[in-house]
């Protein structure tokens, strides 16, 4: 009775938690993001004041400390934890009482009882096998959880990157729609008095049109893309996002890209989670060669029969070896782990695959910019020569029209490839394994058109 009481004064108690309204925050100044909780250098040093602003470095802060993913990801690795320390547990003994009473009273005769004590041996013998598997186990939670917020930091630079480049390409097009709409009055009020036909009306009808659609579909990417922003910064879809400053310039050099390749399983989170995974697989295996030997369960009784005898003795349990033996989970543990042995290999392969064709992809995307950005140049100046011709009555309108038309899809196409190319430099930093590489690409790539 008093081993009852002590065993139960150490029990856990239980206590309701009800669930969140999932309204998410109202205000990005009631969030905080501690630099101490940062998973990178850059981040950790840098100062955060929503007062002014959210600029990029700000904004991935923000989203590794509120991210409603990378919380269930901290949540799993509670789990994990809380799954190493019941590995370490010992298995608690058995006790087993009983009493015998006599149906009728006789000289000699006495309640009989019997006691016993008893220990799962087998359990003993697998508990640092289950201990090992469990540790590393948690390990590969918590660099998971790492890589998971790197990969955040990845995903809120080109959210914030696609936010800007949405917002400048619709401030394009309603220049471009206000511009198109002194041209259109005019066909309109040329087909009103007769002077038009619809077919020679019909480019300039079509122009407008074209970028009202253009439009339409720009206002719906940009949505879109605050729409992630606010879920991913753990905010209210209705909450303001003031962004502010330029966005995410990252150009790894060749170098340090070889020096990633060479050093790849030693840095990236994600690698060395798999490795965890593999070690704890492989101690689980062992706890399963090891459980393969027969089940020993081992006790110590004492008993008083209806004589008054007393005896002691000594039990012992073990399970016979002749159809189990343990084989079907060897088997299954073994195969698990031939799996994850090709898995962590396939992926090492993948990615130093994606790192060469993206590095590829950046250099001729460059190049690309480099030609978009004084094609665009020249065509706004066109534009503007067009549109001073037009104003004097010296160039015609579908002409006009024809030269705005090829001047906006220069600047759209510029950045597109601007923001094309934003994505795939922090898809390469992020293969990299590290998201702190960045230098400013050259001027002529960062131009945006007027």
């Amino acid at each position: 009775m008093l081993a009852t009481a002590l065993g139960l004064s150490g029990c856990a108690t239980y206590a309701d938690l009800p669930l969140d309204s999932g309204a998410g925050a109202a205000d990005v100044a009631g969030l905080a993001a501690p630099t101490s909780n940062m998973p990178l250098p850059a981040l950790s040093t840098h100062r955060f004041d929503a007062a002014d602003g959210l600029d990029v470095a700000e904004v991935a802060m923000l989203a590794v400390a509120n991210s409603p993913q990378l919380r269930i990801k901290r949540d799993e690795l509670g789990i994990a934890r809380a799954q190493a320390f019941a590995a370490g547990l010992l298995p608690d003994p058995q006790l087993a009482l009983s009493a015998d009473f006599p149906r009728h009273s006789g000289a000699g005769l006495s309640t009989a009882y019997s006691l016993g004590l008893s220990e799962d041996i087998t359990a003993l013998l697998t508990r640092s096998s289950r201990k090992a598997a469990a540790r590393s186990q948690a390990s590969q939670v918590n660099l998971d959880l790492l890589w998971a917020e790197w990969q955040t930091v990845a995903q809120a630079r080109l959210l914030f990157d696609q936010v800007l480049s949405m917002r400048a390409q619709r401030a394009r097009l309603e220049q471009e729609q206000t511009a198109l709409a002194t041209v259109t009055g005019h066909i309109r009020s040329a087909l009103d008095a007769g002077n038009l036909t619809y077919d020679s009306a019909s480019a300039g009808l079509n122009a407008e049109a074209d970028v009202h659609q253009r439009l339409a579909d720009t206002t719906i990417a940009l949505h879109q893309a605050q729409a992630d922003l606010h879920l991913l910064l753990g905010l209210a879809p209705t909450a303001k996002l003031d962004l502010v400053g330029a966005p995410w310039l990252g150009q790894p050099t060749p170098e340090q890209v070889r020096a990633a390749f060479d050093d790849l399983p030693r840095r990236r989170p994600d690698l060395l989670a798999l490795q965890a995974g593999y070690q704890s697989q492989q101690a689980r295996l062992r706890s399963a060669i090891l459980a393969q030997f027969p089940a020993l369960n081992i006790g110590f009784n004492t008993a008083r029969d209806t004589s008054a005898v007393y005896t002691n003795g000594l039990g012992i349990g073990i399970t016979l070896p002749l159809f189990d033996r343990n084989r079907g989970n060897i088997a299954i543990e073994r195969a698990t782990r031939q799996q994850l042995h090709d898995d962590y290999t396939a992926r090492v392969l993948g990615t130093r695959s994606d790192m060469q064709r993206i590095s590829s992809d950046l250099a001729t995307l460059d190049a690309q910019l480099v030609t978009l950005a004084a094609h665009a140049r020249r065509l706004d100046q066109a534009r503007a020569s067009a549109e001073q011709a037009w104003q004097a009555g010296t160039l015609d309108w579908p002409t006009y029209l024809a030269i705005r038309g090829s001047a906006l899809g220069a600047d759209l196409d510029l950045l597109s490839a601007q923001l094309e190319r934003a994505r795939q430099s922090i898809a390469l930093e992020a293969l990299l394994g590290n998201t702190d590489l960045a230098a400013t690409p050259p001027a002529s790539t960062q131009a945006s058109p007027p």
